[in-house]
């Protein structure tokens, strides 16, 4: 500022000299005032001119790119345009801040709205969209009562209470397929609120799965209970002979071993539940396996024949070429779900019906058969088969000695070994259920290889 101020004095002090000296038709004095005009003059429109170049840069919008000047003008736009790269790089990061942070709600599996203080939505993520049915674009600035009609959330955002969540259904709930959305509104800023969703269904799904379990494991150890411990009071309020006391004892032993197979049942998939993955390197001979898995069912249909006088075919069709096999895995749990097929089979299968086992190996993958000619499945009771409990007739189950998991271990069993179980039946003509294993989990047997 003080060297142009110097400069200013200097040109005209100059103006002045050169009007005072250089001859012209105007007196000395006359001529230094118009040397100091002129120069003062030049200095104005050299001035008036820099100002409109630089009012012109202020006006575009190319700030970050001034035009080439001199003087306090000049140093002012280099110093602004400085000033503005700055402040746009701030804004362009913050921008990118912003983005990712939205970004990252939009990947939340949680659904998120923003209100502004008269419950009208200001933003929203696509999971908002898929639980509660707010589209991000269109529902912009709409009163999220007028979206949500549910009398549940009414009351809720009625009573100011936003301490707890509250439960409604979901965007794509259907009686068939229920949905269940947790919603929670969390008051923040100026009187804005920011409301959360998330999915539920899988946890009431599991709340209601658990308490019929209860229930269920509950009703069927009671049951066995309830008549041993009739049994027990007639014994000692009565005095009885020995041949109803051992028809007494038979009984209870039927109910006995029967809470010992629901249990060892329910032992088995806690067991399931909890333990790691089969080994993929423990192998086992399957000729062996197949072998036992014989025994135990002919065991089985010798303890039916006495119990019931029933009689059956049984058939365990093993090919010849899959005999030198071996298949890998926790042998017990296969054993498991062979044996659960077979026994279901026997119970199942009115007395003088054929069960065949069978196995063989296809392109992608090697199966275990088990078919019978029972009574049959209904296809309406095919999907939930492998549910704990459930049962098509309870009372042949009872009468069976059934405990309603055997399918469920079998299933458990199967998936654990990277396979899947299909089941196959009409109605009078009985079933077939078959279990698939990958082939990687079934090879022949070489002199390298030896059973674990």
């Amino acid at each position: 500022m003080i060297a142009r101020l110097i400069y200013f004095l200097f040109l005209n002090l100059l103006g002045f000299l050169l009007g005072f000296f250089i001859p012209h038709g105007l007196g000395a004095w006359q001529g230094a005032c118009l040397g100091i005009f002129i120069v003062s003059m030049s200095l104005f429109l050299i001035d008036t001119w820099r100002s409109l170049i630089f009012l012109g840069w202020v006006r575009s919008n190319d700030l970050l790119n001034p035009r080439d000047q001199s003087g306090i003008l000049g140093e002012s736009a280099d110093r602004l345009r400085r000033l503005f790269r700055q402040k746009n790089l701030e804004l362009t990061a913050s921008e990118e801040n912003l983005r990712q942070f939205l970004s990252a709600i939009q990947a939340s599996p949680n659904g998120v709205v923003l209100l502004d203080t008269e419950w009208h939505i200001v933003w929203s993520n696509r999971t908002a969209s898929q639980h509660l049915g707010i589209d991000p674009e269109k529902d912009a600035y709409q009163l999220i009562g007028y979206l949500l009609r549910n009398p549940v959330f009414s009351a809720y955002v009625r009573s100011g209470l936003y301490e707890y969540e509250i439960v409604i259904e979901g965007r794509e709930n259907r009686s068939d397929h229920p949905q269940k959305i947790a919603v929670q509104v969390f008051p923040y800023g100026d009187g804005r609120k920011l409301l959360l969703s998330r999915d539920i269904t899988a946890l009431e799904q599991a709340e209601v799965m658990r308490r019929d379990f209860v229930a269920n494991v509950s009703h069927e150890i009671r049951t066995p209970l309830t008549v041993l411990m009739g049994f027990v009071e007639t014994m000692q309020n009565l005095k009885l002979s020995d041949i109803e006391i051992q028809d007494f004892l038979n009984l209870m032993s039927q109910q006995a071993l029967r809470m010992q197979t629901l249990v060892q049942d329910l032992l088995t998939l806690s067991h399931l539940d909890g333990s790691p993955l089969p080994s993929e390197t423990e192998w086992h001979d399957f000729d062996s396996l197949w072998q036992s898995c014989y025994e135990e069912a002919n065991g089985l249909m010798h303890v039916l024949n006495q119990r019931d006088g029933s009689s059956h075919i049984l058939q365990f069709d093993l090919p010849e070429e899959l005999q030198a096999h071996q298949i890998s895995g926790s042998l017990d749990e296969i054993k498991s779900a062979f044996t659960n097929l077979v026994s279901n089979a026997l119970r199942y299968t009115p007395s003088g019906g054929a069960i065949t086992v069978s196995c063989s190996q296809k392109m992608e993958y090697f199966e275990f058969s088990v078919k019978d000619t029972g009574f049959g499945i209904s296809p309406e009771h095919l999907p939930r088969l492998t549910e704990r409990f459930y049962r098509i007739d309870r009372s042949r189950s009872r009468d069976t000695g059934g405990t309603g998991l055997g399918l469920a271990i079998v299933k458990h069993v199967i998936q654990r070994h990277g396979g899947h179980l299909r089941i196959e039946s009409k109605l009078n003509f009985g079933s077939c259920f078959t279990l698939e294993f990958p082939n990687s989990r079934f090879r022949r047997k070489s002199t390298q290889f030896h059973s674990q």
